[in-house]
């Protein structure tokens, strides 16, 4: 592979780390407080989801998160945080990309509808199939330096 300026594997280090700082930033815009005492994050998904075409969709959410809000605020929360530090590090980077991929078909099939979201989560999501695809731990990350997933 031909590149610039730095090697394949160093290029595809480069893309993990900006979708770990992307998924850190999404952790901290939000307004936590709102999050956890009155609840905001939850509420606005359960709204739409309660107004969702797809059945499944909203029965899926009364049965999942709709019992939980508030331990599914925290969840959603810090799996953000816990998925930028993954990805920018580069520990357990497979398991990040993964959770990050689930966590962004998660957001659009709900936001199916909003159409300034699902550039955004449509990206994020090609983003971790290519970082876990072409095994983005390589260079640049504490799974290497450890020798986990060789």
């Amino acid at each position: 592979m031909r590149t610039f300026w730095l090697d394949g594997a160093q290029w595809l280090a480069v893309l993990r780390v900006g979708l770990g700082l992307w998924w850190l930033e999404s952790w901290r815009h939000k307004d936590r407080k709102a999050w956890f005492q009155r609840g905001t994050g939850i509420a606005w998904a359960a709204d739409v989801a309660g107004k969702h075409r797809w059945p499944v969709v909203r029965a899926g959410f009364e049965k999942t998160v709709a019992p939980h809000p508030r331990a599914m605020a925290y969840i959603v929360v810090y799996a953000e945080l816990a998925l930028g530090l993954g990805l920018v590090t580069g520990f357990l980077t497979p398991v990040a990309l993964v959770g990050g991929l689930l966590l962004n078909l998660l957001y659009l099939v709900l936001m199916i509808h909003d159409w300034a979201e699902q550039g955004q989560n449509a990206m994020m999501a090609l983003i971790s199939l290519v970082a876990l695809f072409a095994m983005s731990w390589q260079t640049w990350s504490l799974d290497h330096a450890i020798g986990l997933f060789p």
